[in-house]
């Protein structure tokens, strides 16, 4: 973890803090902050450090597999089932579970763990058996999960159960700082994976850093070192314009004030409308990584019509690949 902003020196202290401790942690933040690394850190610093990290990315579990993913099945339990296979709960035993994207767990995932973090029992599929497990469970998520049970998208016990413990990770844009750091230490790492020259950054570029907002954060920011890096013709790596292809989106729109004298009100909820899809649809991109097919899972809908959009809007998808 690499950063010297107070908001880091924050975090970094209560993750210490949590370490310490052996119950539940909830970490919220946005896409791309880091939680996965945080998770990591509260697992190496702590007593199971020796053990097992299992990290599961819970928005990739098909509705019908959630209890074989998690608890796996015995041989013969349905149809293929050749063999015994262990879920991720007892692969993670006297370790941590690392649930990623908790919020995308549907409402039959969401009582299937609850059930099994109530007394830490569970039953694989096809064995008559209960089997017990002791496992530090860490959950992350991108929403606001008390606002989501607000609305009934998150049940608010199986809340109550994971957050006993709790951090925010900041967003990049709130590590004053810490964006160069972070850009430097990717040069390093790109030099040496790809093993080329080290580079540096113009100075212009190091003060484009911290006046960017980063929506895709510290991922995003790796992304785009890397990309730059090997593009560069020289051992200097300079942004040619302060408004670069992966430009913050929201940036421009807040910027932007529509002119309500010279717009009727047709013409003014259609400006807005254009703005918000060009906003949305880069974010969207930015945390798809330019794949449609993933941006449209994202966003719930058809992967035709999100295509659709995306040209009617003028989204190049070719700047955000990574």
């Amino acid at each position: 973890m690499v950063g010297k902003s107070a908001a880091f020196l924050k975090m970094t202290a209560l993750i210490n803090k949590i370490a310490a401790c052996d119950a539940p942690v909830l970490l919220e933040g946005e896409t791309g902050a880091g939680k996965e690394l945080v998770a990591r850190a509260i697992h190496y610093q702590g007593k199971r450090r020796d053990q097992p990290f299992v990290p599961v990315n819970c928005g990739a579990i098909p509705d019908l597999l959630i209890e074989n993913e998690l608890f796996g099945h015995r041989r013969g339990a349905f149809t293929d089932a050749r063999g015994d296979q262990p879920g991720l709960i007892a692969c993670a035993h006297s370790g941590t579970l690392f649930l990623d994207e908790v919020d995308a767990l549907s409402p039959k995932g969401q009582v299937t763990l609850l059930r099994f973090l109530q007394d830490r029992h569970y039953r694989p599929l096809g064995d008559p058996r209960e089997h017990t497990t002791d496992v530090r469970i860490v959950a992350a998520s991108n929403a606001n999960l008390t606002q989501l049970t607000e609305t009934g998208e998150f049940r608010m016990d199986l809340l109550y159960r994971l957050k006993i413990l709790f951090l925010q990770v900041p967003p990049l844009r709130e590590r004053r700082g810490d964006a160069v750091l972070l850009a430097e230490h990717f040069a390093r790492a790109c030099s040496e994976r790809y093993d080329q020259p080290l580079k540096t950054f113009h100075p212009t570029t190091l003060e484009w850093f911290e006046s960017y907002s980063w929506p895709g954060n510290i991922r995003e920011l790796e992304n785009w070192v890397y990309r730059e890096f090997l593009l560069a013709d020289g051992p200097v790596i300079q942004i040619q314009s302060v408004d670069p292809p992966r430009a913050d989106r929201r940036q421009q729109v807040d910027r932007r004030r529509l002119d309500i004298d010279e717009l009727d009100y047709a013409a003014a909820k259609a400006k807005a409308l254009e703005d918000f899809e060009k906003k949305f649809l880069a974010s969207l991109m930015i945390q798809a990584k330019g794949n449609v097919t993933t941006a449209a899972t994202l966003a719930g809908t058809e992967r035709r019509y999100l295509g659709k959009l995306i040209k009617k809007r003028g989204i190049d998808r070719n700047h955000y690949l990574s």
